[in-house]
Formats: C-alpha cells, sequence, structure tokens
C-alpha cells in the first residue's frame, strides 16, 4: 500500500481524540513527576539486572550449572523489559522530575539493550498522535499475529535469534538485530518489503535529524558490544555476553506476553482510545516490570501521566473504561479474533463499552490532556 508523506499526514489527518473526563485538577496532579518514585522505578529495574548479574555470574564460576540456567533465565525475562519497555516510559521523560535522569537511564536501558531511542522517539510520537490510524501511525500495523507456534515458543523460552521484524517497531530477534543494527550504522534500511522497514524508511525521510542521531547511535552500540566481546576473549570470562550483550534475546517469554496485549486484535481508524488499546491486570512484579503498561488504554489516553501514576488514573476514570481484562483473557481474546481474521480479513474486535460510558466530550480540551511527555524530537514539536 503506498501511504502519503508524513509531513502532508500532519497537515491533512486530525484525529477528534475521546478522553474519558475527569474532575477539575485531577489531571494535573496525577501528571506530577517524582524522583523518588523515578528511582524505585528505574532503578528498581536496574538493581534487578544487576542482581541476576551476579547470581549468573557466580553460578557460572562456581559450576553449579542447574541453577546457572534458572538464573540465566531469570535474569533473561528482567533483561527483556529493557528493549522497548523501559525506554518507552523513559521516552516519555515522565519518569523523573529532574530531566536529566530520564535521559541517563534511557540510554542506559536502551545501551544493554540494543534499543534505537531516536528512531524510536519519531515513530512513538507518529504512535501517540495517530494511534491505530496506518496513514500516520504504522508502529503497530493490523492484524498482528499473537504467535503461538512451537519454534516460535522455543525461542521466548531459550534465546531468541531468528524472530523476524515484521508489523511491528523494533529489531526482533538477535540474528536480525545484529544485521539491522550493522545497515543503521551506514545509514540504511533492510530491503525487503515489510512493514517495519517501509515505516522506518519513511520516519527517515520524515525526520532526517532523527535519522543521523540514529547512525551514530547504532554505531556507538557496535562499538560498545564490541568492546564487551573482545574483553570476554581477553579475559576469558564467558559468561560476560550473556550477562550484558545478548541478556535482551534470552527468556523473551514474559515480555512478549505482555506486550502483545496492547493492540492486537483491535479496531483501526477510530478516535476511541477504548477501542484501539487493551488494558489488562498484572500481579505487582510483572505490573512492575513491565513499568504498569498494563494499564495500556489509559497511557495513550493521557500520556503525560507518570506510568507509577496509571492505576490511580483508571481508578479515577473506570466508569468510563471498559473492564481490564486479565492476562488470559486477553489472550483468548487475541487467539479468537485472529482464528476469525483468516475467514473473516476485515473482522476487528469491537471493545464493549460499559453502560456509564460517555461518547463526546463536550468541553474543549486543554493542553495537558493532549501531552505525551518530552517524547517528540524537535522535528515534531
Amino acid at each position: 500500500m503506498d501511504y502519503q508523506p508524513l509531513a502532508d499526514v500532519r497537515k491533512s489527518l486530525q484525529v477528534p481524540w475521546y478522553r474519558c473526563p475527569m474532575k477539575p485538577g485531577v489531571l494535573r496532579e496525577l501528571s506530577t513527576r517524582s524522583d523518588l518514585q523515578g528511582w524505585f522505578q528505574a532503578g528498581g529495574h536496574l538493581g534487578l539486572f544487576l542482581l541476576t548479574g551476579i547470581l549468573v555470574y557466580l553460578t557460572w564460576l562456581y559450576e553449579l550449572w542447574a541453577a546457572f540456567i534458572l538464573t540465566l533465565f531469570a535474569h533473561g525475562t528482567v533483561s527483556s523489559f529493557f528493549a522497548g519497555t523501559a525506554p518507552h516510559e523513559l521516552g516519555h521523560g515522565a519518569v523523573f522530575r529532574t530531566r536529566w535522569l530520564n535521559k541517563a537511564f534511557l540510554y542506559l536501558f536502551s545501551f544493554i539493550s540494543w534499543w534505537d531511542p531516536f528512531d524510536y522517539a519519531s515513530s512513538h510520537t507518529y504512535h501517540h498522535r495517530y494511534t491505530l490510524h496506518p496513514e500516520g501511525d504504522r508502529e503497530n500495523l493490523l492484524p498482528l499475529h499473537p504467535a503461538t507456534g512451537k519454534t516460535f515458543l522455543i525461542q521466548l523460552f531459550t534465546i531468541n535469534l531468528l524472530t523476524q521484524r515484521g508489523r511491528t517497531f523494533g529489531k526482533g530477534g538477535l540474528i536480525s538485530t545484529l544485521w539491522v543494527t550493522l545497515l543503521g550504522a551506514v545509514g540504511r534500511v533492510p530491503s525487503d518489503e515489510k512493514p517495519a522497514n517501509e515505516w522506518l524508511n519513511a520516519l527517515h525521510t520524515d525526520q532526517p535529524a532523527q535519522h543521523r542521531k540514529s547512525i551514530w547511535w547504532s554505531r556507538a552500540l557496535l562499538l560498545f558490544h564490541g568492546s564487551v566481546i573482545v574483553f570476554t576473549f581477553i579475559t576469558e570470562l564467558w559468561v560476560l555476553p550473556l550477562i550484558l550483550t545478548f541478556s535482551s534475546f534470552i527468556a523473551n517469554w514474559l515480555a512478549y506476553a505482555v506486550g502483545m496485549t496492547q493492540h492486537c486484535g483491535l479496531k483501526e481508524n477510530v478516535a476511541d482510545f477504548r477501542k484501539s488499546v487493551r488494558s489488562i491486570t498484572l500481579n505487582p512484579l510483572v505490573e512492575f516490570l513491565y513499568w504498569r503498561m498494563n494499564w495500556h488504554t489509559e497511557h495513550h489516553m493521557y500520556a503525560g501521566v507518570p506510568c507509577y501514576n496509571l492505576k490511580k488514573l483508571h481508578q479515577e476514570i473506570a466508569k468510563d473504561m471498559p473492564t481490564p481484562r486479565t492476562l488470559w483473557e486477553a489472550w483468548e481474546e487475541m487467539l479468537e479474533t485472529w482464528r476469525r481474521q483468516q475467514s473473516e480479513p476485515d473482522y476487528q474486535f469491537d471493545t464493549p463499552l460499559p453502560a456509564t460510558a460517555g461518547r463526546n466530550r463536550n468541553n474543549t480540551p486543554d493542553q495537558l490532556e493532549g501531552s505525551i511527555g518530552d517524547l517528540a524530537p524537535d522535528g515534531l514539536k
């Protein structure tokens, strides 16, 4: 499909988003950032990464191989959320009140996980402004396949080597990531005709300054992780790449299970986040690892609200919102939708709204309602 240039989309596409109303002053209170809570979230996630990494090293050092496999699995599970999840919220700049702390943790987590925060800032700005309107948002291009194949699951529970980029922003598994990063370092995008590549080319044309930053970032990633590999051969600390360079490709099962629920199977080209985004309930530990993005409808509706306030936001607007699914219910819904889409390609799940839900806003939205934090690069502000 041919799409018009994104510069033209910005002029022609204006989505009249419905946002659940709140009492005066509540949104401003919920939008307040806290360094203390930021340290708990970002510092806590980093602390878990260091703890599991130390355990992996010790079990390797003392040749406790059963414990080594278990701790490596735990380390990979924790590290998997460095790719996309942690940089997502830090990219919004809404974690710490102190701005340089947002940037410092953003670059740290992105370095470890091979994430590109510069291309992502462009992509995710469009994603929030035009959620699931393909003219202006192809970060997640429907239909999305909730994959459960045997080979795929084996990779998710071991090492994700061969997963390919397709209809979502990102680099895929280890081999795909290396290839995309190598090409990115010379300013290129893979030539195969995949939606992710078309989207990346469109973003580079639209935001050349961000593309230049992305090129240098890809080079820095290769230098950093290449140095880790060289250091490993010099010191014979063979476990180091598993702890650092490859950790975000190990045990991707949980990050995939929760992340896939955000938009899969839902409606596109609607002006109601309740129809195009899905919220789910999770236990406190998984919710922490996922940076509270299980409250994803609330996040899209008010993207300037810090992740640690999203549950409060949900409670504030609950009467106007669909009932959150459990993770199991979300996957049942996605798999049934995918099954129907094989015979009904245009089918999309229409999330039912409660009887108390509003449909139209009567007041003029203020600037705070449409805030996406500090996400937008200079060319999109």
